[in-house]
């Protein structure tokens, strides 16, 4: 059933530019069929290669995501290596807020899959770390990754200060903008800002975009603005997220909430 939501309809798939984009009822119906579409993706690249390369993003936007992932009963996980594509500078791995604990707990904890490669955000040398890392990406493409819109239009934590959409590296070394820092205190993953790292490694905007395919969940209200500008806005790293729109196999996943401010899709 298709409902009204202002000039747009839930249900209706819509292009914004190249992304697919589609609007849900709840949270909950978003994260099932973005689970549905990865599990596509991850059976596809098992059948045409034998394993598929997988990147998680993390945060309280992909709970709903990474619940219905991992309940996908289609998905051989033993031929599925994980990736992940941001950590904070210095923190441990079993911080409450570390990407790895946050990837080890609701995914492969729960599915083992064949292997998981780890950003090391507090290696004793991080541009050894980013080399490392880098490596591992260049190997091959990703089948899938997981992209979230940050309230500041981040990518990873490709911030609109650091965003490079072509960029030469496919790692890197970042600064977090005074609004990223707030959105983690806001998440409930740090106490106050000034706990916030000030720096994380983070896949870079043209190692993102080597990934196949983009399955972007985006939920809450305090991503309305985040979406509008992605979506509607001028494509730039103003607004990092804006690049959804030129990625050939992108799906964007809204909920009503996130979807309050977006208007009509416009040709770019």
């Amino acid at each position: 059933m298709v409902l009204s939501l202002g000039i747009l309809d839930i249900g209706k798939q819509y292009f914004y530019g190249q992304a697919k984009t589609q609007i849900f009822d709840s949270r909950r119906d978003l994260g099932i069929a973005a689970a549905q579409r990865a599990s596509e993706c991850i059976h596809n690249a098992i059948l045409d290669r034998g394993r598929a390369r997988v990147m998680i993003a993390t945060g309280n936007s992909q709970l709903d995501v990474s619940t219905a992932l991992v309940e996908q009963t289609s998905i051989d996980w033993g031929r599925v290596d994980l990736f992940h594509m941001d950590e904070y500078v210095g923190l441990d791995a079993d911080h409450p807020a570390s990407f790895r604990r946050w990837i080890k707990e609701r995914i492969v904890d729960r599915v083992h899959p064949a292997s998981v490669a780890y950003i090391e955000g507090n290696a004793p040398d991080l541009k050894t770390e980013l080399d490392r890392y880098a490596g591992l990406l260049q190997q091959q493409p990703m089948d899938v990754a997981f992209i979230g819109f940050g309230e500041n239009g981040h990518i990873a934590f490709n911030d609109p200060g650091m965003a490079n959409f072509f960029d030469p590296l496919a790692m890197k070394c970042v600064d977090l903008d005074p609004e990223c820092r707030a959105q983690q205190v806001n998440e409930g993953h740090f106490k106050t800002v000034d706990e916030v790292p000030r720096q994380a490694l983070s896949v870079s905007c043209s190692g993102l975009l080597r990934a196949r395919s983009w399955i972007c969940c985006v939920p809450e209200g305090r991503k309305a603005k985040a979406v509008h500008r992605a979506l509607n806005g001028p494509i730039g790293t103003a607004c990092p997220a804006s690049v959804v729109r030129l990625h050939l196999d992108a799906r964007v996943y809204l909920d009503r909430d996130s979807a309050a401010l977006l208007g009509p899709p416009v040709n770019d």
